[in-house]
């Protein structure tokens, strides 16, 4: 067996606090949809049409925990409640947006080993070569 050349990971390891919190139920989608500003939960939920809302409010008070949501009681009657990122959060939207480039890329890669063709690709007869539409 080969020697590992990494070093070992620190005993409070950051990637795994990093993904404790963005490898949650939804809790990429709250931040995706909160990178844009300040959301009510109606709106969240509008946004997350799966999640239920049992599972995002868990999901909320979880990170607001964690200091990457900040909750707000708006003095409305009835009151509402705002949720935005913390700058703790959105410093999490450029690896969350990171993410969702690569599984773009992930998928492109997984239809071509099946065959089935990418919206907006064409396919070239010679060598088989997908080319974008409009080359």
């Amino acid at each position: 067996m080969r020697k590992n050349r990494s070093p070992a990971p620190p005993v409070s390891c950051p990637l795994l606090e990093c993904m404790s919190i963005i490898g949650g139920a939804w809790a990429p989608n709250v931040i995706w949809y909160l990178r844009g500003g300040p959301r009510r939960f109606s709106e969240l939920r509008a946004d997350i049409p799966l999640v239920s809302p049992k599972v995002l409010t868990t999901r909320l008070r979880e990170m607001e925990e964690d200091g990457v949501v900040l909750r707000r009681v708006m003095p409305t009657s009835p009151p509402s409640v705002e949720y935005e990122l913390t700058p703790l959060g959105a410093r999490l939207v450029p690896a969350i947006e990171a993410i969702a480039e690569v599984g773009e890329e992930l998928k492109k890669t997984r239809a071509k080993k099946r065959g089935k063709a990418i919206p907006g690709a064409r396919e070239s007869f010679r060598g088989r070569r997908r080319v974008a539409a409009g080359s």
